[in-house]
């Protein structure tokens, strides 16, 4: 799984035909097609072509799924693509797997921990940091003030965080 990117994720089903409902995680939502065959952790593996537009995501017709049955079934399922389907990033863009378990240095060089996961709930990235001094997770800004280096070379981020924050 460390070669796959998540792109998607299968609301259910959409209509009686087979549809499904798809939600896309892409910069350009309805560029998740364009990466396909998808994949799931299963193994399964899908052609994705979008239908139409909905609400909150898109209404895509799958390979081999065939019934509303078939397409309910699916409800929850990620959908992957391999690394080497997505565009290259410009400098100082990332993707959030590439930043999933990189080592968190203090500008001291003093460890803070690693990043177990990258959330956004609307204002901006964060960065899930857990470490072996730390009771319960820190969520640290993901913005160039509290983190001015990642270098994904050697698997690390320095971090400036806000006062106060890994205390």
């Amino acid at each position: 799984m460390s070669e796959l990117t998540c792109v998607g994720a299968i609301a259910g089903a959409f209509g009686v035909r087979g549809e499904v409902r798809l939600k896309s995680f892409t910069a350009t939502p309805e560029d998740i097609s364009a990466y396909s065959p998808l994949s799931t952790k299963a193994g399964d593996s899908f052609t994705v072509t979008i239908t139409q537009t909905i609400n909150n995501g898109f209404a895509a017709r799958l390979s081999g799924i065939a019934t509303k049955e078939q397409a309910d079934a699916l409800r929850g399922t990620e959908l992957f693509a391999r690394r080497d389907q997505l565009p290259n990033l410009p400098d100082d863009e990332y993707y959030y797997t590439d930043l999933t378990g990189l080592t968190v240095l203090n500008t001291g060089g003093t460890v803070l921990g690693t990043v177990k996961s990258v959330q956004n709930h609307g204002a901006g990235d964060l960065l899930e940091v857990q470490g072996p001094n730390l009771k319960s997770s820190v969520l640290v800004p993901f913005t160039k003030a509290a983190v001015p280096t990642v270098d994904l070379a050697s698997g690390r981020i320095i971090a400036d965080p806000p006062e106060g924050l890994f205390e």
